[in-house]
């Protein structure tokens, strides 16, 4: 479940690899470039966090947010 917090969405997500864990974030990165909405997130072997927030609002959580969110959960 994503968690809103200091003006993000965040989630963890956690594979048996870095091999799935690279291939969910080209996933993510394909649908977030047709929506023109980038995350800021980390990988560290087989795990992928990602916070969400729109910068051109004011680094606050939107409904853009909320649907890319929806999105990368769809990916999994």
């Amino acid at each position: 479940m994503w968690e809103e917090k200091n003006n993000t969405l965040y989630k963890k997500f956690q594979f048996n690899n870095f091999s799935e864990a690279f291939a969910f974030m080209t996933r993510v990165a394909m649908e977030a470039e047709k929506m023109d909405h980038h995350p800021l997130w980390t990988n560290v072997w087989n795990t992928v966090e990602i916070w969400l927030s729109t910068h051109d609002a004011g680094n606050i959580v939107t409904d853009k947010d909320r649907k890319l969110a929806a999105k990368i959960d769809t990916l999994l």
